[in-house]
């Protein structure tokens, strides 16, 4: 039996972000069985709330961002990836700015945030995204092409392929697979963080991007190499960081997905693009829970829930 989880009590951090510069506070509460996860914007008055959810997702450059109105919180993803990695259904996060914080630009720091609250069991099933059949979506042509793709697979696996182009990013694996049956997510995912190139940074900040970036906070490369000193936490690290973001980017489906995802040269943009013409498809999916032996759970989840428990 699955059931929905929230944390025990609530943790405080404060960081910058990646792209506005701004000092944020970010405030984790517990939350009520089938609350979902919820962004409140407190430092506006009145306190406007965003539900993590795929159709309320509005701009995707170089993030996730959530929008009501004028209210926004932009780059939810690492935290997102975070609460599906450790199976956290239910969750308030009270914010004082409209980006979350990048921390170390990966999701181990809300892991460990996450972690530290404590796991909390409630007395409510999980509830399951379950793919039924075929959904993809692709841009461009050629070179160019890029794609993203669910499909019916009892589990939760992730495929991925990146090309930049780039010495640095050629010379690791640029094609990476995850299946939580037998993959932890804490230790083979949430440490691989974003990472951009330094003649791409003058561009960015002038559309009003990466001004919080730094070596800190992101693996950052000129034309031929990796300038952080202390170089890759993985061999693949740049694939892995695309796979945290998929994971972040899918779990604002609302629940966590029963399915196979495979992606080419994917972003957040055709990740949301992909939930959209999955909900689009109401015969493309279902809504489950597992909640006695006659229909027993995927063994990714039992293991990965279990797993996820015991680091707790």
């Amino acid at each position: 039996m699955l059931r929905q989880r929230t944390i025990k009590q609530l943790i405080r951090t404060i960081g910058i972000g990646l792209h506005s510069g701004t000092r944020v506070e970010l405030v984790l509460r517990p939350a009520a069985a089938d609350t979902g996860i919820v962004f409140r914007r407190i430092d506006l008055e009145p306190v406007v709330e965003l539900r993590a959810a795929a159709l309320e997702v509005g701009d995707t450059r170089m993030a996730s961002t959530l929008q009501s109105g004028t209210a926004k919180v932009s780059t939810v993803e690492h935290l997102m990836s975070a609460c599906a990695g450790l199976g956290i259904d239910n969750l308030v996060v009270d914010i004082t700015a409209e980006e979350v914080p990048i921390m170390d630009g990966s999701a181990s720091s809300f892991v460990f945030l996450l972690q530290q609250a404590g796991l909390q069991e409630q007395d409510a099933l999980k509830k399951f995204i379950r793919v039924l059949k075929p959904v993809e979506v692709r841009e461009g042509q050629g070179a160019q092409e890029k794609w993203a793709r669910l499909e019916p697979y009892d589990g939760f696996r992730l495929h991925f392929f990146i090309e930049f182009n780039h010495p640095a990013v050629d010379a690791t694996g640029q094609v990476a697979e995850v299946d939580f049956a037998f993959d932890s997510y804490v230790k083979e995912i949430s440490r691989a963080r974003t990472f951009g190139f330094m003649q791409d940074v003058e561009t960015l900040r002038g559309l009003g991007l990466a001004r919080g970036g730094s070596l800190e906070n992101a693996i950052v490369m000129d034309e031929y190499r990796i300038l952080n000193p202390d170089g890759l936490r993985y061999d693949n690290e740049f694939v892995r960081h695309k796979i945290l973001d998929a994971v972040g980017d899918l779990y604002l489906a609302g629940h966590a997905l029963i399915a196979s995802y495979s992606a080419h040269k994917s972003g957040h943009g055709l990740n949301n693009q992909l939930l959209r013409a999955l909900f689009a498809q109401p015969d493309a999916y279902e809504i489950v829970s597992f909640g006695n032996v006659a229909m027993p759970a995927p063994p990714a989840y039992v293991r990965q829930l279990g797993q996820e428990w015991a680091l707790n």
